[in-house]
């Protein structure tokens, strides 16, 4: 867990119990019980994601859909409508992600077209229901394109020879991708997900070549470590 989670999560429990604490001594008399507060268990951690987390799609849904549960809770909105507000909220948050990225490009995609177009072809690492590993031991790496429909990729850069920035293209339906990077890059990740999602455990370094990394994930995960 990284430090600022623990922080926030600290500051979350330090709260919950101060006021228990109160209530208990009844200096306070808040009702921490109240209707819909179950919904909390999906907000709050989705809250803490938007600002510990670089993908940010998968939490503004679940925020969503928890602000949704709570209003029916309090007989705001009917659960009766609660279909038609949520898928609709859910398109719009991720139609909004993907013309933000627009806005902003995709780098990895024009890592993997540039090379392309110079004539060098990307390893391409696919799994339908099946397994795939790869390895670059050694390997000048540029680029490469990973696919997991129902099965396991696994991508393994320790040893490959990065100078320069560069690029993978992912997809993940129903299936996992797993990078392992050496300890002398950067990652930064774009992605657009449904019930799925990128997750990124590698650590900042100053002045380094840096791997992009996008994709989708639909029922799927990728995780770079």
């Amino acid at each position: 867990m990284k430090k600022e989670t623990k922080v926030i999560w600290g500051i979350v429990l330090v709260i919950a119990g101060a006021l228990f604490g109160l209530n208990a001594l009844n200096i306070t008399d808040i009702d921490i019980f109240f209707d819909g507060w179950w919904t909390l268990i999906i907000m709050i951690p989705c809250a803490i994601g938007l600002f510990t987390e670089r993908d940010k799609t998968g939490n503004l849904i679940g925020l969503a859909v928890g602000a949704i549960l709570l209003l029916c809770c309090q007989d705001i909105l009917s659960f009766t409508t609660i279909w038609s507000l949520l898928i609709p909220v859910i398109i719009i948050i991720i139609g909004a992600k993907m013309v933000f990225s627009g806005f902003f490009g995709n780098k990895a995609n024009d890592f993997v077209a540039n090379m392309k177009q110079n004539g060098y072809n990307p390893r391409v690492g696919c799994a339908t229901f099946s397994s795939c590993n790869m390895n670059y031991d050694n390997e000048v790496f540029e680029g490469a394109q990973l696919t997991a429909t129902f099965g396991g990729v696994k991508c393994d850069l320790r040893n490959a020879i990065i100078t320069k920035d560069c690029g993978i293209e992912v997809s993940a339906v129903f299936g996992g991708i797993d990078i392992i990077v050496p300890s002398n890059v950067n990652v930064k990740v774009s992605s657009n997900s449904i019930f799925g999602g990128i997750s990124n455990k590698t650590s900042v370094h100053k002045d380094a070549p840096t791997i992009y990394v996008s994709g989708t994930c639909l029922f799927g995960g990728v995780e770079i470590k």
